[in-house]
């Protein structure tokens, strides 16, 4: 007897994977993409459309040969800021712009001076001014430079959306995406903001529907159930939604650590929006308050820096196990290690640091781990309230045992955890749509943790 799975198709930047996930959240298929980037008119590399678009055709066709597999249901999550401009056929009109592309600065002014200036909108959007990062401004930019084209925009999709549209064939719009840094969204109405309207823009992005929905779909004769496609960082979130009702905080750790409380629905300050803070939103539609540090890029860059000065493999640090000796040691060397980061910086303190101090490269590391610890704990407090019990790390620096213990150490009051899901994006756009294809209940094994109590109570932030 065929076994019930859902198809997850998993898109980045990157990789672009598809999964078949069984009943009980065990991923028993998996198909794994890399495209070349194509170009953009002004030169600027960009996602390859038609090689993504022929990739989701090819690999679902490929699937539901499966005999071994029944699938029921199929969903989308992707990376986010990126539209899909559409033709009245759903033909797409221009390519799929880098979300990284320089955004005019005239166009920037006039907007901002005709719809009541950047705090104003980014107050009421929950969005830092981000450029080209913030959707909505892609889509402006078009009507704005390139009428001609914005005139046969049938539909502008976000890129999770467009993929369900490709599967169903119906245009919608998706909170996770529209709620989620694009300056579309007014979060305290909760509904478009009112530039959107005044623009006319609202028309272009299909039809609002709630992120747990699903379209009834034929597709090569066979029947099911599509979602309508998630923004990656939301779905991401879900399994420990899912699976925990105490408040907590995730601290989503990568080339941006990025901490979100979805226990946290207090309208973000001016002051805490040029601190980085900004919110996603849950799928069920609640604002998720979050904070971000540039932390991994720096890391890396950092950890190479250490890895030439001292002539070792960077790879070697990876297996450093945590010396609460050398922080006591640096604590000594370093008077400020003893006191609280208070106030924002988008760089730690080791970018300025000579690295001659240091006698060893092992010393190095852990100064670099303490200075990235103290910018994190000051990102976090940004975002924790009252309540909040535990804090789980996933990704890179949830494997890093001298962060993991000098974060825990740094926070005694609060149960600190590194955590880690399989395929966490896919796992949580399957359970976005649990109800549609999943007779049984959630389980409740999804996240693996691993706790970390405060070895030096001592050690000061």
């Amino acid at each position: 007897m065929p076994k019930t799975v859902a198809a997850i198709f998993d898109v980045g930047k990157t990789n672009k994977k598809l999964f078949l996930i069984d009943e009980n959240y065990n991923i028993v298929y998996e198909r794994s993409a890399r495209f070349v980037e194509t170009k953009d008119e002004d030169g600027e590399v960009c996602e390859n459309l038609e090689s993504l678009r022929s990739s989701v055709f090819d690999s679902l066709h490929q699937v539901l040969q499966l005999k071994e597999y029944d699938i029921k249901a199929v969903n989308f999550s992707t990376y986010g800021a990126s539209f899909v401009y559409l033709d009245e056929k759903g033909e797409p009109l221009t390519p799929l712009y880098n979300y990284l592309k320089e955004y005019p600065e005239a166009l920037k002014v006039e907007f901002y001076a005709k719809y009541g200036g950047e705090a104003k909108i980014s107050l009421e959007t929950a969005s830092p001014i981000l450029g080209s990062l913030n959707s909505g401004m892609q889509l402006y930019r078009l009507k704005k430079e390139k009428p001609e084209i914005f005139a046969k925009v049938k539909y502008a999709l976000h890129l999770p959306q467009y993929l369900s549209y490709l599967i169903s064939g119906k245009a919608v719009a998706d909170i996770t995406s529209i709620g989620c840094h694009t300056q579309l969204w007014n979060f305290g109405k909760n509904e478009y903001h009112d530039w959107v309207l005044a623009e006319g823009l609202q028309e272009k992005f299909g039809t609002f529907t709630p992120a747990d929905s699903v379209i009834e779909t034929k597709f090569e004769g066979k029947n099911f159930e599509v979602g309508v496609g998630l923004h990656d960082s939301s779905a991401a979130l879900i399994p420990y939604l899912a699976n925990f009702s105490v408040p907590f905080i995730l601290l989503s750790t990568g080339t941006w650590c990025i901490s979100l409380n979805p226990f946290n629905q207090d309208v973000l300050t001016e002051d805490e929006l040029k601190q980085d803070c900004l919110c996603y939103m849950h799928f069920k539609g609640k604002a998720v308050k979050a904070s971000r540090i540039f932390a991994g890029y720096e890391h890396e860059v950092q950890l190479k820096r250490i890895a030439e000065h001292f002539d070792r493999a960077a790879y070697l640090f990876k297996h450093l196990q945590f010396n609460p000796g050398m922080i006591l040691k640096l604590a000594n060397k370093i008077p400020e290690n003893q006191i609280l980061q208070t106030e924002f910086s988008e760089k730690s303190a080791f970018t300025e640091r000579d690295l001659s101090i240091f006698q060893t490269a092992e010393e190095a590391y852990h100064q670099l781990i303490f200075d990235l610890v103290k910018q994190q704990i000051y990102s976090l407090k940004l975002v924790l309230n009252q309540g909040v019990k535990r804090i789980f790390v996933d990704g890179g620096f949830g494997k890093n045992a001298i962060y993991m213990h000098l974060l825990a150490t740094s926070i005694p009051d609060i149960e600190v955890y590194a955590s880690s899901v399989s395929q966490a994006t896919a796992i949580g756009t399957a359970l976005a749509i649990h109800d549609a294809w999943n007779p049984n209940p959630p389980p409740s094994d999804i996240i693996q943790l691993k706790y970390y109590s405060a070895i030096q109570r001592s050690l000061q932030f």
